[in-house]
């Protein structure tokens, strides 16, 4: 369930959401009610909630001002701001600084509130797939991984095809240069082989989905560029010192 942060200064207005939302069988879970915008940028340090449905026109702070300083400090909840119709022009600005929509208040039905929660979850699955991506390989540095450019392209050309068949002609041809010429190149630029290099990103992308996803050995070990099953296993325990399988199991004591 996605925690959900509702900031609205009108009682009612906050008990008939509750009614939609326990209604509406959507994954979000109501876990904190703010009456202004102060209240709610406290909420959101103390709950760091999935999603924050604001109303725009508030005391002491209005809700795009709320969101521009959960932004400011780093919080990347999703907005969904309320709006009634004279205020639309704060609503448009609202989506400007990063809301995900908005909801109108005198409006609002079952239809309209799941069509924008839908499109919440959406954005808040993009986000996760993000984060356990960035989890497993971090953002490249702006440098580049060697002083070699064409061995630069090399790296590149794996990070995008690793899952396919890769072969040293192929590469070799990729650059224009001489097969042994590359072999002997990328040992000299990065310190280990071709072929070691291809492996170690399989196994890590294995990894990955070993400890994120239920797909089969079998699957991941194919998706990953292993076409036989034994091969995957044997190169994955020769990199990690056990099978995919006890990997997968040690992953989920972890956790």
């Amino acid at each position: 369930m996605w925690q959900t942060l509702i900031v609205e200064d009108e009682q009612h207005a906050r008990a008939s959401l509750r009614k939609l939302f326990a209604k509406a069988e959507i994954p979000f879970e109501i876990v904190g009610e703010a009456a202004n915008g102060e209240e709610g940028l406290k909420m959101i340090r103390e709950l760091q909630p999935d999603v924050v449905i604001s109303d725009i026109i508030m005391p002491v702070m209005d809700g795009v001002r709320l969101l521009q300083l959960a932004r400011e400090e780093g919080y990347d909840c999703r907005f969904v701001m309320l709006t009634a119709v004279s205020e639309f022009e704060y609503a448009r600005q609202a989506v400007e600084y990063g809301a995900s929509g908005y909801l109108m208040k005198l409006s609002l039905d079952l239809a309209g509130l799941k069509q924008a929660m839908d499109k919440v979850a959406a954005e808040l699955g993009r986000m996760e797939k993000l984060r356990k991506a960035d989890k497993w390989f971090p953002e490249k540095s702006a440098q580049e991984p060697t002083d070699h450019p064409e061995m630069n392209r090399i790296i590149n050309y794996i990070e995008e095809h690793f899952a396919e068949e890769i072969t040293l002609k192929r590469l070799a041809d990729y650059i224009r240069m001489d097969a042994s010429y590359v072999s002997d190149l990328f040992k000299k630029k990065t310190g280990t082989t071709l072929t070691h290099y291809i492996q170690n990103r399989r196994i890590q992308a294995a990894k990955m989905l070993l400890a994120e996803t239920d797909r089969t050995v079998s699957e991941i070990g194919r998706s990953v560029g292993f076409e036989n099953d034994n091969y995957f296993i044997k190169i994955f325990k020769r990199w990690c010192y056990v099978t995919p399988n006890e990997y997968r199991k040690e992953q989920k004591f972890v956790l």
